[in-house]
């Protein structure tokens, strides 16, 4: 069983819409959605929610008023700010750090474990696919796209898949550091802007930390040629497999409005031809 991890360094660069495509490519696949802070995924596939679990992430402190002294001194410790004059606590304030409970005299506050979100197993028209959904104001991403990722790979074995196609979040954060540990290879999507070029370099440079095998494909690469040319070149240099350059398609916005990937909706367009052919690279690659 192998996983692509297709991620980019930045928002916005049509990530999501590519990995529709390959999921309508591939055979025998479990597809993850593994962006759990902004998860995107679940509008084009529209999956038939089979499991839905809670996720408890990090704990919250919370103050019994009838065992409170008042006597201030969680409010001092308190870096973050998290503890009004009447001695309730601002949950979103809050970090979880856990001294107010260790140094309360009166051991008047609790630490409960939070629920932070959700995950849910899924049926696609596509296969089987495994997401999640942070809540607001939420913590500990990382640890839930790990979790993700854990599921994805037993229902993956459990079905015989033969490959995982995983959503990943964008940016070089925690989330993403999760995502891509023990992949098979990671594919960055990129855009031919300067802050395009900047942020597929720090993302590819993360992915050479974690020794996880990279392949970068430009999209939209018409709208700035120049610019696209010299990310390839760039890639090169750094010793990362350039596939190919999808071009501005009208058509990937109009399918994802229908909530269709681009093979569903027109898939003799420029832009299908283009990512069918960077497929065919990704599956020789990995």
């Amino acid at each position: 069983m192998k996983e692509l991890v297709i991620i980019s360094g930045k928002g916005g660069t049509g990530k999501t819409s590519l990995v529709a495509a390959f999921a309508s490519l591939a055979e025998k696949k479990v597809l993850c959605d593994a962006d759990v802070d902004a998860a995107d995924l679940h509008l084009i596939m529209n999956p038939d929610l089979k499991h839905r679990n809670d996720f408890q992430g990090g704990s919250k402190a919370i103050i019994n008023k009838q065992l409170c002294t008042a006597c201030g001194l969680c409010r001092d410790l308190c870096k973050w700010n998290a503890i009004s004059h009447d001695f309730s606590v601002n949950s979103l304030d809050c970090e979880g750090c856990g001294v107010c409970v260790y140094f309360c005299p009166e051991k008047a506050i609790d630490f409960p474990v939070q629920i932070c979100g959700q995950w849910f197993i899924s049926n696609t028209r596509f296969g089987p696919m495994v997401h999640a959904r942070l809540g607001i104001a939420e913590e500990n991403s990382g640890r839930l796209v790990t979790l993700v990722r854990q599921q994805a790979k037993g229902l993956a074995e459990k079905n015989g898949a033969e490959l995982i196609i995983t959503d990943g979040p964008p940016g070089v954060g925690c989330p993403v550091i999760a995502s891509i540990g023990g992949a098979s290879a990671v594919l960055i999507v990129t855009e031919p802007t300067v802050s395009g070029d900047h942020d597929m370099e720090r993302v590819a440079q993360l992915a050479g930390h974690f020794k996880v095998p990279a392949m970068v494909c430009i999209n939209k690469f018409d709208l700035n040629p120049e610019q696209g040319i010299k990310i390839e070149q760039f890639s090169r240099d750094m010793g990362l497999t350039v596939l190919g350059r999808i071009p501005f398609d009208p058509v990937v916005t109009k399918a994802m409005v229908q909530g269709l990937t681009i093979f569903e909706y027109d898939k003799k367009s420029q832009s299908a031809q283009a990512i069918e052919n960077i497929w065919g690279q990704v599956v020789a690659g990995i």
